[in-house]
């Protein structure tokens, strides 16, 4: 007996989730999430979305575009009342609602678009964590679902602009929503333009896509910051200090092996383009040919192009099987009873192993927590005060922002757009020893220093008379003024 193929799609579907379920966990480690925690407890003791800084001595009192307030948030919610173990399967969630709005956006057998998926997930892990970023790639999969199953059921449409709305609140990705519509406004009319699809077909989408487009716009200013946001997206793209050092804005390293399936991704997309039956149209090749490039420039865009390579690849996997299966006979063994049996027992297993590796994360948490940032250290600090104006490396800024504040204050954490270029070069010029690092230490006033032992600065202060370490450990030391050497700059 013929297997129904919306069981096999189902069953496809499970093992899909739970597995995605347990790649996609990940542990509360991400530099930001910690201020972010930080943020989120400060509005809902306060009642007040904050916009000044308070949690650094370099730009107190200066504004602060707090974009991603709905997060933090709920981040906070989340890590008070179920702790780590809450925030590591939300963010594991979150990032598979995504993939699976993919997986039905796959026009292909049910194995071959689980494939496809699979392989996207891989290209985009480098990406994951317990970060607001992962709202950015669900709406980012569900605007995606809505403009293609919107072009059937126009009314679909009419729920962009409450999603986008939400979207705005949560994360500064948001500015993606407007370049998708427009991106697949360019190809409709680039279809009309090359004879693909005549004028009258695409016209009214277009129109209902303009709509949309217009609406997404207008709606940015409903957020705590207002206009602010029309700038805040193109400050970020721009920022070169961001670029300098943040590894999530460098291109891909393809000598480091995390980065092979995006290259594999980019191979199977090219392969897919001149095996496909039929050509996508140009308002599917024109988002793709963006996000593309977008993925060539910087890490954290390749997640957005997955989710337009990946239906293209899953639809040529299916035709190439197809076409070598033709002639071929297939049968079915086994009573049906059998074959649901074997299905259920899988997704168990599957299941088990979701679970399995969310409790291990959960377990590790500790660990992986002390290896990443200076735990010892910051308890050091907590039963030694010391100064409090702390130049703290940049990846523990935000973890120092959520153990240390308010007794001190960060010379710059996570915050990049906060901050600036000069205050990021400040901090470069710093921890690497460059020509004039003194004058910024003087300039500053600082007199508490918490970074690794093996950077350039902890060596140079280790052999600087005025200066010495007050703690140290494997992770991190601390230093301070000498003795003699503690009266004020």
């Amino acid at each position: 007996m013929k297997i129904p193929r919306l069981d096999r799609a189902r069953t496809f579907a499970g093992i899909l989730l739970f597995g995605l379920l347990a790649m996609t966990a990940r542990n509360a480690v991400d530099p930001d999430l910690w201020w972010h925690i930080r943020t989120g407890e400060w509005i809902v003791q306060t009642g007040h979305i904050p916009h000044t800084d308070s949690f650094s001595f370099t730009r107190a009192g200066s504004p602060w575009v707090a974009h991603e307030w709905v997060s933090e948030v709920v981040f906070y919610g989340i890590s008070k009342y179920l702790g780590t173990a809450g925030l590591i399967l939300f963010a594991a969630m979150v990032t598979t609602a995504g993939f699976l709005i993919l997986y039905w956006r796959c026009r292909a057998k049910p194995h071959w678009a689980a494939a496809a998926v699979a392989l996207g997930a891989l290209a985009a892990a480098p990406a994951w964590g317990v970060r607001p970023q992962m709202f950015t790639f669900l709406f980012a999969s569900l605007l995606l679902w809505l403009l293609e199953r919107g072009q059937d059921h126009p009314r679909l449409l009419l729920w962009i602009p409450p999603l986008f709305v939400l979207w705005l609140n949560l994360h500064a990705g948001f500015a993606l929503g407007p370049a998708l519509i427009l991106a697949y406004i360019i190809g409709m009319i680039s279809e009309s333009a090359l004879g693909e699809t005549g004028w009258q077909e695409v016209r009214s989408q277009i129109g209902r896509l303009a709509l949309a487009f217009v609406a997404c716009l207008a709606l940015i200013p409903l957020n705590p910051s207002g206009a602010e946001l029309y700038r805040y997206p193109l400050q970020v793209l721009r920022s070169a200090g961001m670029r300098s050092f943040i590894v999530e804005w460098f291109p891909p390293d393809f000598h480091q092996l995390r980065y092979l399936p995006v290259f594999l991704i980019w191979t199977a997309l090219l392969i897919a383009l001149r095996t496909l039956s039929s050509r996508p149209k140009s308002r599917l090749l024109f988002p793709l040919l963006m996000t593309f490039l977008a993925s060539l420039d910087a890490v954290r865009h390749i997640p957005i192009f997955v989710l337009l390579a990946t239906p293209v690849i899953a639809v040529a996997l299916s035709e190439v099987a197809s076409a070598r299966s033709v002639g071929s006979s297939r049968r079915t063994t086994g009573s049906p009873r059998l074959q649901l049996a074997f299905r259920v027992s899988i997704l168990v297993l599957m299941a088990g192993f979701a679970m399995t590796r969310c409790l291990d994360l959960v377990r590790r948490q500790s660990q992986t927590e002390a290896e990443m940032f200076p735990t010892r250290a910051i308890d050091f600090l907590h039963s030694h005060p010391q100064p409090s104006r702390l130049f703290i490396y940049y990846d523990w800024g935000g973890y120092a922002v959520a153990r240390l504040y308010p007794e001190y204050r960060v010379f710059v954490d996570g915050r990049a757009d906060l901050y600036g270029d000069a205050i990021l070069h400040q901090f470069q010029q710093t921890i690497q020893l460059q020509t004039g690092w003194r004058q910024v230490l003087e300039q500053s006033g600082i007199q508490s220093i918490l970074v690794p032992p093996s950077s350039a600065l902890a060596q140079g202060l280790f052999l600087d008379p005025g200066w010495h370490a007050e703690y140290t450990d494997s992770q991190a030391v601390l230093f301070v003024p000498h003795p003699a050497e503690k009266a004020p700059y």
